[in-house]
């Protein structure tokens, strides 16, 4: 096999697999915290710390926001588990300033949590790693974008990097920003977002201290979090309020 078709082969599979990758960061996760030293830390630089952590994650979430808020139906911003999808490719908005932003989102929410661990070492084997994934996804996605584009493909990929936005080249979305998708298709990333932040929390707690509370202001966020997405999922499977023709 060609290293090409090599490439787009493991490209597709890493692409169908990528939903286990929270799951093996969570395992990894527990080793670093029980061996990270944080008595150093003074209160401030904690509290310092944990908001840069947050904030990062936050910012992967409004880029996600953005893209899936200003995506029609079909088109090359989202993609199926099975398999590669467009029916149109996407060039204005957020896609006129970076090739790849759900990708990029996914990299500062998952990153931010690992940010929380307070290991340096961790965050950029993460990065790495992330870095080695993606990279054969992205350039799968490409493969498939050019064969069914291309020329508009290779001139559009021209002008928007990959992974890093050029904000010079930002031409204004076609489509309007709709709040129903981003509730419509968000709820379980944020909600796994939070539930990676309480679950380094606890454990931390439970490593330094050997004890664990239901009360801790983490797992109120939790379960406050919790009741929303139900409300939002009871409302996306059983009412028609969040349906939106033209959207995914």
């Amino acid at each position: 096999m060609a290293l090409l078709h090599s490439f787009e082969s493991s490209g597709n599979f890493l692409f169908r697999n990528r939903g286990q990758i929270p799951v093996f960061l969570f395992i990894l996760a527990i080793p670093i915290i029980y061996i990270t030293n944080i008595s150093y830390l003074t209160p401030t630089w904690e509290f310092i710390i944990q908001m840069l952590a947050v904030s990062i994650s936050f910012a992967g979430f409004l880029i996600r926001a953005i893209t899936i808020g200003t995506t029609p139906a079909g088109t090359s911003g989202r993609n199926t588990k099975e398999g590669q999808v467009a029916n149109e490719l996407n060039t204005t908005g957020i896609y006129s300033v970076i090739r790849h932003p759900l990708y990029l989102g996914n990299f500062l929410m998952w990153i931010g949590i690992v940010f929380f661990t307070y290991n340096l070492y961790f965050v950029i084997i993460v990065s790495l790693g992330y870095w080695l994934y993606y990279e054969r996804i992205m350039f799968a996605e490409e493969r498939f974008l050019e064969k069914k584009f291309g020329e508009s493909y290779l001139d559009w990929s021209l002008q928007a990097p990959a992974f890093i936005p050029s904000f010079g080249n930002y031409k204004k979305s076609d489509i309007p920003f709709s709040v129903k998708s981003v509730l419509r298709r968000e709820y379980s990333g944020v909600l796994a977002t939070v539930f990676g932040f309480v679950f380094i929390d606890n454990l931390r707690q439970f490593f330094t201290f050997n004890t664990f509370s239901i009360s801790r202001a983490s797992n109120i966020a939790l379960i406050f979090s919790l009741i929303i997405v139900l409300i939002i999922r009871t409302l996306k499977h059983h009412t028609s309020l969040l349906n939106e023709s033209g959207r995914s």
